[in-house]
């Protein structure tokens, strides 16, 4: 009986967790359609309208490193619910605005909740589940983690062109108050509270590190790498970083545990984790450029390209959730970064006549490689680790990703801006007669080109990379063994 109840917490604990996950990440991803419009409502430029996603972005990866300390300091109830009110706070915040400030204050305090959230649902399968179970759980979650963002862009689209930008805030309310009210309810504990101290000198340069680091790479896509605020901040986030990594390392009691690195598998996951957000991410730019900018569709068109793909990745987490306990890590990774290697590929050579349906196809095709490798490696990762560093690799791991992100996105729209220029300077040349508008697009198209033939080039190292993975099929046996010969 007691098991029952202890299963059916568990599940009850899931689903509290998982909507309230949902939600973050939806609400992380619904403004991308919607910054054009924004610059013309609060009369702004297009490097003030970013600030939206990388003010959001800043946010986000500032806490990530904190969020191993804020584990062990307050219970999974006060950390969850507190989050949930941060994003309840902020959306009311951004719903209200009568100006960009007001705006993008919202969106911060937003941040701060989604920050928190999916280290804390991470670290929670960790302390849950045994190894051999977090496979499918993790599938379960990457269901509601990759859905979101895949229903954003054509709900956003859609609310944009028929209610009012109002709606992007004002439809996530009701859905947040739920979510507390269930976890005021039925959410428990799942680890022991400690008076854990923080180290404020780590916590500074955490903040100055990721941030600058952060902060330049996203601003070198609108500013270009010439300018020097983003080399500046970027020579200093690398310095404050590295300073911030020496003082973990000497530490007894470090506010991120770089010992997670001593495990190989880990590592090895940690290094794909960065070439495949850097793919996925550019990705999510990249298409809607060449369809909006090289030809002609609308945001909302663009939006419905991506929603199929997206759709199919979802519900095909869950399954290779499910693989991923039966087969291990490595033939998932393979199977899914031959998928991607065939998706870049496939728009290495873009024209002015490629159909929609192609690159929906296409797009199709990402997003199945996509399934088989994102919950699998996180999952991987942290299976890795013993129990008591599960905080800090679920920590780590955001991180990373935070950086890869934003990282991967500014140097692919840099790839993208330096060919495009120089296809316009040639195409000018060899076409006198070519209009400015015509001239703009094929530029576009073929800058887009030449960006997806570098991410196909990132796609090739991560499958050399995965190589490297051991099977892990012979580990499960031998445990098994173990147990079968080990007195009951």
């Amino acid at each position: 009986m007691e098991k029952e109840i202890t299963d059916l917490n568990k599940k009850i604990l899931l689903i509290v967790l998982i909507a309230g996950c949902f939600l973050s990440t939806l609400n992380q991803t619904l403004l991308n359609v919607a910054m054009s419009g924004f610059m013309d409502i609060f009369h702004v430029s297009a490097a003030t309208v970013q600030w939206l996603s990388t003010g959001f972005l800043l946010v986000n990866g500032v806490l990530v490193p904190i969020t191993a300390f804020l584990m062990k300091r307050f219970s999974t109830r006060q950390l969850f619910i507190s989050s949930m009110v941060f994003l309840l706070i902020g959306s009311i915040l951004c719903a209200c605005a009568i100006n960009f400030g007001m705006l993008l204050t919202g969106r911060m305090i937003q941040a701060i909740g989604a920050g928190i959230i999916i280290p804390l649902l991470m670290t929670v399968i960790l302390y849950l589940y045994p190894s051999e179970k977090r496979g499918s759980i993790m599938g379960t979650i990457g269901f509601a983690m990759i859905f979101a963002p895949a229903i954003a862009p054509t709900l956003s689209g859609f609310m944009i062109e028929y209610l009012s930008w109002r709606w992007l805030f004002i439809g996530i309310i009701p859905f947040v108050l739920v979510v507390i009210v269930l976890a005021f309810k039925y959410l428990m504990n799942v680890a022991e509270t400690t008076k854990a101290k923080l180290d404020i000198p780590s916590v500074v340069l955490s903040t100055i590190g990721f941030g600058s680091i952060l902060f330049g790479f996203s601003s070198a896509g609108s500013r270009g790498w010439q300018d020097p605020v983003v080399m500046t901040t970027i020579i200093v986030g690398i310095i404050v970083t590295t300073l911030f990594c020496l003082r973990q390392l000497k530490s007894n009691d470090p506010l991120l545990n770089l010992s997670v690195f001593k495990y190989k598998i880990f590592t090895i996951t940690s290094f794909i984790n960065i070439l495949i957000t850097m793919i996925m991410y550019a990705d999510l730019i990249l298409l809607p450029i060449y369809l909006q900018d090289g030809r002609g569709f609308t945001a909302f068109e663009a939006g419905l390209l991506l929603l199929p793909g997206a759709i199919i990745n979802a519900f095909l987490s869950p399954i290779t959730g499910k693989m991923y306990d039966k087969y291990g890590a490595k033939p998932l990774f393979v199977t899914g970064l031959l998928f991607i290697v065939i998706s870049m590929w496939g728009v290495i050579d873009l024209t002015e006549s490629t159909t929609y349906l192609y690159l929906m196809v296409r797009t199709c095709i990402l997003r199945i490689g996509l399934s088989f490798i994102t919950m699998p490696l996180n999952t991987a990762g942290l299976n890795a680790l013993p129990r008591e560093l599960g905080s800090h690799g679920s920590a780590v791991n955001n991180t990373v990703r935070q950086l890869a992100g934003a990282i991967g996105t500014a140097v692919v729209i840099t790839v993208y801006t330096i060919q495009a220029t120089s296809h316009a300077t040639n195409l000018s040349m060899e076409n006198e007669g070519i209009s400015a508008m015509q001239l703009g697009k094929l530029a576009s198209i073929f800058g887009a080109s030449d960006a997806y033939t570098f991410m196909l080039v990132l796609s090739f190292v991560a499958l050399i990379v995965t190589c490297f993975m051991p099977a892990k099929k012979q580990n499960s046996k031998s445990k098994k063994t173990v147990m079968q010969k080990s007195p009951s």
